[in-house]
């Protein structure tokens, strides 16, 4: 019998050949926005719809909003912290080459003490800023203007710092800058009367009351100046002052400052002509290579002084070194006086001959800063394509420019001098009052020639 046969299963048909397959996105529904090309919910970052409010994805830059209920950062720093940062910084920096230098004297002295030497650095430091010293011959009140002019930079910087950290630039006004600088100097006058406290009774003494005011006053000042710098008030005060105004301020300081700049190369001729006198009475001291250094550098702390008194000397006034003395140029008499090295180029008589030029040199300074006063006002005419500026308004700047140059080198005059103890030296220095009316005219009369000549030769 033969064997049952089986049925073939059917074969299944073979899928047709396609290309690869593509994903088909789903249909947005109807009204929803048309794709903006940002990666969705399928590289894995998470719905927006599913995330918390306030946070975003990984790797956006985008910065978090503040939760509810957390108050925002300023940034800004409290007023009264940065205030006694910034005045404690100033002061140190004041502080310790004054230390330095009188501590190096003092040590070649054989007094190698570091207390009395620290002591002594206050001492000088509270001097700088126009501090009398109470003495055992007398009052010593003639500050190093130098020292004077480094403390007022640091107090400068001061400002500057505290009107940044407390931002006063987001609303610039000049009571937010006053206030930065009453601030500074408010710390600043606590030092100083820390300062005066710490001298005790022993050597130099000082008033702490007079000390913490005067130390407020001059911090203030000097701060105020920085903070209306860099707060941007500076800009608003000047876009609301008259041009004429601004002309005629900057033309009486550099007025003033060439007549400082005159002053100081004639100091420095005086002293360079009688520097064997003032080697000998350096050598005079015997208190070694340190102990002429410090002599030297103490000198040179006077420097800014003696370029005062010979601008003072060049205007008329003069000044003088002890009661009842005057050195000007028509008339000197002096009597005795200390063996300071800064004293040494003194002049023994009255100018004659041709030392009479000198004379000029004043009225030269202004007629300098008249004829810069009209350049500039004509290059910025030409710069703009507008007419050249009139008689009336280049001579009214010209004609600020010397009282403002008075005021300056008064100013200058007054803080110059003081008593080097007292009788016969209870006054040192020229008179203030006579150097700001001297120098009010004499520049006066030099930058209205300088710029009326200007102008007239430029108009030709």
């Amino acid at each position: 019998m033969p064997p049952p046969t089986v049925p073939d299963r059917p074969r299944r048909p073979d899928p047709p050949e396609t290309g690869p397959v593509e994903p088909v996105e789903p249909a947005a529904p109807a009204g929803a926005a048309e794709p903006t090309g940002r990666p969705g919910p399928a590289d894995g970052r998470e719905p927006r719809r599913n995330r918390p409010a306030g946070e975003f994805p990984a790797g956006d830059r985008r910065v978090p909003r503040p939760r509810p209920g957390r108050p925002e950062r300023s940034g800004r720093a409290p007023l009264a912290v940065a205030a006694a940062v910034a005045a404690g910084w100033a002061a140190l920096l004041g502080y310790l080459p004054v230390a330095v230098v009188l501590g190096v004297a003092r040590f070649a002295e054989g007094s190698g003490e570091v207390v009395g030497a620290a002591r002594l650095g206050l001492a000088g430091w509270l001097l700088g800023h126009g501090v009398p010293l109470q003495t055992e011959a007398g009052p010593f009140g003639l500050p190093p203007l130098a020292l004077a002019m480094l403390a007022a930079w640091r107090l400068n910087r001061a400002g500057v710092h505290v009107s940044r950290a407390v931002r006063v630039r987001d609303r610039p006004t000049l009571g937010r800058a006053l206030a930065v600088a009453v601030a500074v100097g408010i710390g600043y006058g606590v030092l100083g009367g820390l300062a005066a406290l710490l001298l005790g009774g022993a050597g130099p003494t000082v008033d702490p009351v007079r000390a913490a005011v005067t130390l407020a006053g001059f911090g203030t000042l000097a701060a105020l100046v920085g903070a209306v710098r860099a707060s941007g008030v500076l800009v608003v005060v000047a876009r609301r002052t008259p041009l004429v105004f601004r002309d005629g301020l900057r033309t009486g300081v550099v007025a003033a400052l060439l007549l400082l700049g005159a002053g100081a190369g004639v100091a420095g001729l005086a002293v360079a002509t009688g520097g064997g006198e003032a080697g000998d009475m350096i050598g005079a001291y015997r208190t070694g290579v340190l102990g002429q250094a410090g002599i030297t550098l103490v000198s040179l702390g006077y420097a800014p002084n003696a370029a005062v008194w010979a601008a003072s000397y060049l205007l008329g006034p003069g000044f003088a070194v002890g009661t009842d003395t005057v050195v000007r140029t028509s008339e000197v008499s002096i009597g005795a006086l200390p063996a300071v090295p800064l004293l040494a180029g003194l002049p023994q008589g009255p100018l004659g001959g041709v030392g009479g030029v000198v004379l000029a040199v004043p009225v030269l300074a202004g007629m300098a800063a008249g004829w810069l006063l009209a350049r500039r006002r004509m290059r910025s005419a030409a710069e703009r394509n507008v007419p050249p500026p009139g008689w009336a308004a280049l001579l009214g700047a010209a004609a600020v420019g010397g009282p403002v140059a008075g005021v300056v080198l008064g100013a200058a005059a007054f803080l110059s001098g003081g008593p080097l103890g007292g009788d016969p030296l209870a006054e040192v220095g020229p008179a203030y009052w006579q150097v700001a009316a001297g120098a009010t005219v004499v520049v006066l009369v030099g930058t209205l020639i300088g710029a009326a000549a200007t102008r007239a030769v430029a108009r030709d």
